[in-house]
């Protein structure tokens, strides 16, 4: 009987071995706000419990939009990700991880966050390696997840340097907007102050462009879809001369020829920029999907936006 025991106890322990060892830390960064992090974060996230992996989510921004979009509300009492960051640091109480870790609908796992994280960075700076906080937190809990998913703030402070620093692979989320570009410089230089003052390199895995062709085909952003024509309206077309089109009509080709141009363009600039890019095509069921709490793998699978995610997490299967 204790030969089986003393077996039991090392097959456990080879087995956390084995579970904390393929554990995948995944973070999602840029300092401008609106460029995807938390949608890309929940619904790839949402796919992964889906292909039957064990998920937490940390949510690191006080807007705590992760939390809001997993079906919980920042106010709600208990202690968060923000008592985690301080734990232990002057009269602030100790706070692990696994305290604050919440189940959701969704059968992904949260680690919430609230708006007092705003204050979280006045203390931050103060403690000593500061930058390993959150690394150190998530190795408390790594034997009970495939994949950590951390949402980051908008924003160049500690929590995003946390978020970082514990990753083992960065997706950077763009906008098709007009400057969308504009901020990948100054991601380039976060990520060069670690490597020099903390010895860590950040080499992103990933881009993700979020809301790609909001008008048109995504496929070809800014171009209509040809319009399906029935028998008499094809008969009218052959017999009548169209008539010639407005100067309004003009000038909306025109603005439209050049949105296709400029995407274009944009889509080259982001595949020089980094080894992987995927494009996800504005979709309103994203929208609805988390006002209800739950990812698109759950609410709109099949939505155009939801089979670019499900692509995105068979890439990201492969990283664990």
């Amino acid at each position: 009987m204790i030969v089986r025991q003393t077996y039991l106890i090392k097959y456990l322990i080879h087995r956390n071995s084995i579970q904390g060892d393929s554990i995948t830390v995944i973070t999602f960064s840029h300092h401008k706000g609106g460029t995807g992090k938390t949608t890309s974060c929940l619904n790839i996230a949402g796919f992964l419990v889906q292909a039957g992996k064990k998920v937490l989510v940390i949510d690191c921004d006080p807007q705590a939009n992760a939390t809001v979009g997993l079906g919980f509300t920042p106010t709600t009492p208990g202690r968060n990700i923000y008592d985690v960051f301080l734990s232990g640091f002057e009269d602030f109480p100790i706070t692990s991880l696994s305290e604050i870790i919440q189940g959701t609908p969704s059968g992904i796992d949260l680690a919430p966050s609230s708006l007092d994280l705003v204050g979280a960075d006045p203390f931050l700076y103060r403690m000593e390696n500061r930058e390993a906080i959150l690394k150190n937190a998530i190795e408390t809990v790594k034997n009970r997840y495939d994949f950590i998913l951390v949402d980051t703030p908008p924003s160049l402070g500690q929590l995003v340097i946390n978020g970082l620093f514990a990753a083992d692979h960065v997706i950077v989320t763009l906008d098709s907007g007009t400057f969308a570009l504009e901020g990948v410089s100054t991601l380039s230089t976060i990520f060069g102050d670690m490597k020099e003052d903390l010895e860590r390199e950040i080499i992103p895995d990933m881009a993700v462009v979020t809301r790609w062709g909001e008008q048109g085909n995504p496929e070809k952003p800014g171009i209509e879809q040809p319009e399906k024509k029935d028998i008499f309206t094809q008969l009218r077309d052959l017999f009548y001369k169209k008539p010639e089109p407005t100067p309004e009509e003009i000038r909306a080709r025109e603005e439209k020829e050049t949105e296709h141009e400029r995407l274009l363009s944009m889509r080259a600039e982001v595949e020089r920029l980094f080894r992987t890019v995927y494009t996800v095509p504005y979709s309103p069921q994203i929208y609805e999907s988390q006002k209800r709490g739950l990812p698109i793998s759950q609410y709109a699978p099949e939505s155009a936006a939801g089979i670019v995610y499900k692509n995105i997490t068979e890439e990201v299967l492969r990283w664990n």
